[in-house]
């Protein structure tokens, strides 16, 4: 048996055995090593998991992970709840129309669906089940339109696949990321406003609405970040790793001296959570470069491409098996481990037929979005049933739906590339990789 063929079985046998993904990638990695390489290649291991990590670009990473903590912990959510239900006022699906600005907002701070879906959904659910909304309906909503996060900037999943792919600007991915993240919660308001209507949920005379000026005014700090990032990142005041700076000090000042919800101490728990989970994030990439690396060397990589090509000389048919795949894994696995583990590989087919890799970056980041609220594993799904006390079985049917709609979405882009690529065109950036 072939070392790659080793390495590659050794690693679907570690994954169904249940080994968390970042020692299933170093261990395959160190086993298609032993199979094809002599046996002091063993020494590379420390070199290429330090290597991996090693780079300017990722410090974004966990400044992205604070900034999403410090304004969930800040009340900017509840804030932005009262704004938005003082903009659209009583209706019916009023409040599902909130749910998912207000997750897209958040998303425009955090970059991460699972925070963003725990910062609405604490606020969002008892106020949508009083209204009359199924809980089981809720959560799913609430986890789906958490999954914009990905797509909207700043985006942790866009910072990794800029570093993973050679040569793509992360201010031309942040571009094109916008307007798909609109289109995928527009896409999710059409059957939300429907299904809230047809059942009679949330009466409008059962909703009090708040004063607009009030609640603009105390929601303006929250509605100023995405301003803040994504200003500094055009005008060229920062760069994206400086704007993950500009936004951590900037949460820290609303939530100590605005909101005033956040102390120094709290401040410092938070400052522990982050790097709790970013040394998750971090031995992730850490160990993925090891498996990368033997990836690599052995040819493995280049088969497994050589094998996608000669599947069809149709492009927009293995496209579609391709987008297929990653949302099968999306379900399965984190963004992150789909970047590390698939890119290596879908880098020489999407060279192969041209594909553009900015446009083909937001059609994966719509993909996993798509696995983040899509059962059995489904992260955000996971954050807002918990909250929410209920199974995530409860949500199967609803999530279905929202799965076709934000598929409508994605199919329009994979369409019309343009969805992504003009507004990074009409800024000026680099979109050709």
């Amino acid at each position: 048996m072939s070392p790659d063929l080793w390495m590659l079985l050794a690693f679907v046998g570690l994954l169904i055995a249940g080994v968390p993904v970042a020692f299933s990638l170093a261990l395959s990695g160190a086993i298609g090593i032993l199979a094809g390489l002599p046996p002091h290649m063993l020494a590379t291991l420390g070199t290429n998991t330090y290597n991996s990590v090693a780079k300017y670009p990722l410090i974004a990473i966990p400044l992205f992970i604070l900034t999403g903590l410090i304004f969930e912990r800040a009340g900017v959510a509840s804030r932005l709840v009262q704004f938005a239900q003082a903009l659209i006022g009583p209706r019916h699906g009023g409040l599902a129309l909130v749910a998912v600005l207000v997750c897209m907002i958040m998303g425009g701070m955090s970059g991460s669906g699972p925070a963003d879906a725990a910062a609405v959904a604490m606020v969002m659910l008892p106020s949508m089940t009083k209204a009359g909304y199924p809980r089981p309906f809720s959560a799913t909503l609430i986890a789906a339109s958490a999954s914009t996060a990905i797509l909207i900037p700043p985006s942790v999943a866009l910072i990794l696949y800029s570093i993973v792919v050679p040569g793509v600007d992360l201010r031309a991915l942040f571009a094109a990321g916008l307007f798909p993240g609109v289109l995928a919660g527009l896409a999710l308001l059409v059957p939300s406003f429907w299904l809230s209507r047809r059942y009679r949920w949330e009466a409008p005379e059962e909703v009090e609405r708040p004063a607009l000026g009030t609640s603009f005014r105390l929601a303006l700090p929250a509605l100023f970040a995405p301003v803040l990032i994504l200003g500094g990142l055009r005008s060229g005041l920062f760069t994206p790793t400086e704007a993950a700076v500009a936004a951590v000090t900037y949460g820290v000042l609303i939530g100590l001296f605005v909101t005033r919800e956040l102390d120094w101490r709290e401040l410092w728990n938070l400052v522990g959570e982050a790097a709790a989970i970013s040394g998750v994030v971090m031995l992730i990439i850490a160990l993925a470069g090891i498996f990368a690396w033997a990836g690599t060397t052995l040819g493995t990589f280049r088969d497994l491409a050589e094998w996608i090509i000669a599947l069809s000389d149709n492009g927009t048919l293995l496209l579609v098996l391709i987008m297929l795949g990653v949302l099968a894994a999306g379900m399965l696995l984190d963004a992150i481990s789909i970047y590390l583990i698939m890119m290596p590989i879908l880098i020489p087919v999407m060279q192969h037929f041209e594909w553009n890799p900015v446009w083909f970056g937001i059609l994966m980041a719509m993909n996993i979005a798509i696995g983040q609220f899509t059962p059995p594993v489904a992260v955000n799904l996971m954050v807002t049933t918990e909250i929410a006390r209920i199974r995530l079985e409860q949500t199967i049917g609803w999530a279905l739906v929202f799965v076709a709609a934000m598929a409508a979405a994605l199919t329009l882009v994979a369409i019309f590339p343009e969805i992504a690529l003009w507004l990074p065109r009409i800024l000026g950036y680099n979109v050709s990789g």
